[in-house]
């Protein structure tokens, strides 16, 4: 109820971020989380700059995306949970999370329902992969497991030489 508007305006151009009102190109919309107040409002604004900026995802495209969150069941493996931001995920399709790899065996929806796909800004729980990813990682789905492989060998190398040239620290 005290929140105050003009300030949050203020510090947003302390940043360069000019909104319209304040002759800039970002669009301000109030909104109450309490009362849900401005809601509307802020999903059509949401439409309207992703039909002007021609926001567009390929779902034809092989998946990338990103990791929300991993944990390790002891009969189901490894849980991770995705967020695809382009191109469609499927089951079978050979995945690529950092240093970890594999291929998908079982996919979940948000309601934990079995999903073949999940297309382009849907979350999904995939099985399969051979390690436990970072939260913040990205995903890529490569050819075969032979391109999911060599990739993981090419990151493995980078990960060590940097680790290997980078200073240390002496007592």
């Amino acid at each position: 109820p005290d929140a105050d508007q003009e300030r949050v305006k203020r510090q947003l151009s302390e940043h360069n971020l000019l909104i319209e009102e304040w002759g800039g190109d970002v669009i301000s919309v109030p909104v109450s989380a309490l009362t849900g107040e401005g809601v509307t409002n802020l999903l059509e604004n949401l439409i309207v700059v992703s039909e002007v900026a021609e926001l567009r995802a390929n779902p034809s495209s092989q998946a990338e995306g990103v990791v929300v969150e991993a944990r390790i069941d002891k009969s189901r493996g490894t849980e991770t949970t995705v967020l695809v931001q382009t191109g469609t995920l499927k089951i079978g399709d050979s995945i690529v999370i950092g240093t970890n790899r594999g291929r998908i065996r079982a996919m979940f929806n948000d309601r934990g329902e079995s999903i073949v796909e999940a297309g382009p800004s849907e979350p999904a729980e995939i099985l399969g992969l051979t390690g436990l990813p970072e939260a913040g990682e990205l995903f890529v789905v490569t050819d075969n497991d032979k391109s999911a492989r060599q990739l993981v060998n090419d990151r493995s190398r980078q990960e060590q030489i940097q680790r290997a040239s980078a200073p240390t620290m002496e007592n």
